[in-house]
């Protein structure tokens, strides 16, 4: 199991953001509804191996792409702080691949910073989703 494939696992292998979620290489795959698939995966944003965030795509099953998300981790959990001094101002969140050696640089996520991805893509995925029977749009449901 890949390194990338270990951290979509943590995000989502409980099916409690999507269901059906599988993996395959670095790609994590899973459903909406009936027609609707969703694919996320790790991705750089101008520098090669360095994956500084998380690509949200939804798939329409006969049509294609229907619209995709890209969730910055900086965006998401801001500068954060180590016990290097060479980072006094703090190093933004990112995936590292450096000869074949692949984690987290210099800052590893805890829990609360992957439940704030999950809240991310779970919030996201809601504009795609069918209102609850009685619910108008924008109500939330107590």
């Amino acid at each position: 199991m890949t390194f990338f494939e270990q951290e979509l696992r943590k995000l989502f292998g409980h099916d409690t953001v999507f269901a059906d979620a599988r993996f395959a290489g670095n790609v994590c795959y899973g459903r909406l509804n009936e027609d609707v698939r969703i694919k996320a995966r790790f991705v750089t944003c101008g520098y090669a191996d360095h994956y500084e965030a998380l690509k949200v795509t939804l798939i329409n099953r006969r049509e294609g792409e229907i619209d995709s998300s890209l969730l910055r981790f900086r965006d998401l959990w801001g500068m954060k702080q180590t016990c290097n001094s060479n980072f006094g101002e703090g190093v933004s969140p990112h995936i590292w691949s450096d000869h074949g050696k692949v984690g987290w640089y210099a800052y590893q996520p805890g829990k609360a910073d992957y439940q704030r991805l999950k809240d991310a893509v779970q919030t996201y995925l809601a504009v795609f989703q069918e209102p609850v029977q009685g619910q108008r749009i924008g109500q939330k449901m107590c």
